[in-house]
């Protein structure tokens, strides 16, 4: 056809510079593996999958033909195809299952597959993140953690101890609370002599349940010693199917080819995980892991994005030349490469802190400032991707819809904006070490461009001294946030990326993408090529 970008498919979307400098600098293992899985993911019929995967959702079905209440949740088997392949290489476990494997390892895979389709990256993430949760009560880990570490997908609807490998999810918010969880109604009654590892009930009501087809959750319920975690499976320990009930799948923005629920335990069986009363210091440890998978899908959905946009430009023409040899469209497409390089540099230094057992106080402050400025980029970035394509970016055989649905995804989940923008102050006013740590990693910096220099005193002034009001949170986030990637950009192997980002971002970046004061054209040369 006359003057069309050619489809994307049989491409490896591992097989992406940037990405390799990163995987080499950050100690991400073998290259081998991981384009192994890029040229998997990046194939005509995995991108199909993706495709069926959005285009039939899942489907809840609450009884059985005789009328028995069964609560399962039925999906296209392209769902469950790209299922077999994430489990397959182990990106639900990463570093607790491979021994020499890394959080850094695994978010390159996870970066890799969240290219092709997010959904089935939910149920995938939550039980990456669960481990360090679990080990609080080392008998419930010892029972699971076979089943979660297994490479073998599933798919049956039986008690855990029939199959092959498992999967968890969590629970969380409520109607009333949202993010408030202290504000849970949710009731648990000890059905024996009460404590961790022990035998409740679980009564109340879920707003939403992630990954309700999975085979276990951490759900938190008031006990009678407050607030605690309990791990709820979907079968009781009896081999009868447990009292979760779901009322329905949500009918979400984007993110249709994963389950989302609403649902209801009327004493459903559960066993508490550490002591009561401490439920959301338990839960928060899965939390902060897939906050980090936050970050690393919202650096995928933008690399994506960008990679059609620049695809395009590169192949059609307008007004005699290439797209993208037009001043101002280059400049667009430089200045999306360029928030993707910096995401993805932000995501690799984030899982590199949860590779360092040293490095509490930085993760705790870290976490949740990548968090919010990565995924409050994406919608942004995904959004002027598809305007590069114009009216083909629109329409839904392109992938560029179901991509800007997804985007705003992530700065909901696990905490949005502001829950994390205050959790970004209370780290600074409350965690021992967290605003030092973060100062020290910014010292870093120092000495390599008076425009970093002025960026890092700022910085450390407002680490230093964080303000009462909490109404100017957005602001002191984004300015930590930017002033890390320079940073880190500063002192990675490419000066022009790090030039750019200098140009570009500091001292505060500009409302729109476009308006980098000088081409940065080598930037789209970093951008994978197709034909």
């Amino acid at each position: 056809m006359s003057n069309q970008a050619s489809i994307l498919e049989n491409v490896n979307f591992a097989d992406d510079a940037a990405l390799g400098e990163r995987v080499t600098s950050y100690d991400a293992g073998d290259a081998g593996p991981l384009l192994s899985l890029g040229e998997t993911m990046g194939a005509e019929q995995a991108l199909r999958w993706a495709t069926d995967a959005n285009r039939y959702p899942p489907e809840l079905v609450t009884h059985d033909r005789t009328g028995r209440r069964i609560d399962r949740v039925d999906f296209h088997p392209a769902w469950h195809r790209l299922m077999e392949i994430s489990v397959g290489a182990a990106v639900h476990t990463g570093p607790w299952g491979s021994p020499g494997t890394s959080h850094v390892q695994r978010a390159a895979q996870f970066f890799v597959t969240t290219q092709t389709e997010a959904g089935h990256g939910c149920p995938i993430s939550m039980t990456y993140a669960v481990v360090p949760a679990l080990r609080h009560q080392p008998e419930l880990a010892e029972r699971w953690m076979p089943g979660l570490l297994s490479k073998v997908y599933d798919r049956s609807f039986q008690p855990a101890a029939a199959k092959q490998g498992v999967l968890f999810g969590m629970a969380m918010t409520e109607r009333q609370g949202g993010s408030d969880v202290r504000s849970n109604l949710t009731t648990a009654t000890p059905t024996e002599t009460p404590g961790p590892g022990r035998r409740y009930d679980i009564t109340g009501h879920k707003w939403f349940c992630s990954a309700p087809m999975n085979d276990a959750f951490l759900v938190l319920a008031q006990a009678p010693g407050g607030l605690s975690c309990f791990l709820l499976p979907r079968w009781r320990e009896d081999g009868t199917q447990n009292a979760l009930l779901i009322d329905r799948l949500k009918p979400k923005l984007g993110n249709r080819s994963n389950a989302s629920s609403e649902v209801r335990f009327e004493q459903a069986e559960a066993r508490l995980i550490g002591e009561e009363g401490a439920g959301l210091a338990v839960i928060l440890e899965m939390v902060n892991h897939t906050r980090l998978d936050c970050v690393t899908g919202s650096a995928a959905l933008m690399r994506q994005s960008v990679i059609h946009a620049v695809h395009n430009a590169r192949h059609r023409s307008t007004f005699g030349r290439p797209l993208v040899e037009h001043a101002l469209m280059g400049n667009v497409l430089a200045d999306l490469a360029l928030e993707t390089e910096a995401a993805m540099e932000l995501m690799f230094r984030l899982a590199e802190l949860f590779d360092d057992p040293d490095a509490a106080a930085l993760r705790r402050i870290g976490t949740p400032v990548a968090k919010y400025w990565v995924c409050k980029r994406t919608p942004a970035v995904v959004g002027e991707a598809l305007e590069c394509l114009g009216g083909n970016g629109y329409v839904e055989e392109s992938p560029l819809p179901r991509l800007y649905r997804e985007s705003p995804l992530n700065s909901v989940w696990e905490g949005s904006g502001n829950i994390i923008c205050l959790d970004v102050l209370r780290a600074m006013r409350r965690s021992p070490g967290a605003a030092e740590a973060l100062a020290m990693e910014l010292e870093g910096g120092r000495g390599r461009d008076s425009r970093l220099d002025s960026a890092i005193e700022e910085a450390q002034q407002l680490l230093a001294n964080p303000p009462a009001d909490e109404a100017g949170a957005r602001l002191i986030v984004q300015h930590l946030a930017v002033t890390w990637q320079a940073v880190l950009l500063s002192r990675a192997g490419s000066p022009s990326v790090a030039e750019a980002f200098l140009d570009g971002r500091l001292p505060r970046p500009p409302a729109v993408f476009g308006t980098l004061p000088s081409s940065h054209r080598d930037l789209i040369d970093r951008v994978p090529v197709y034909s």
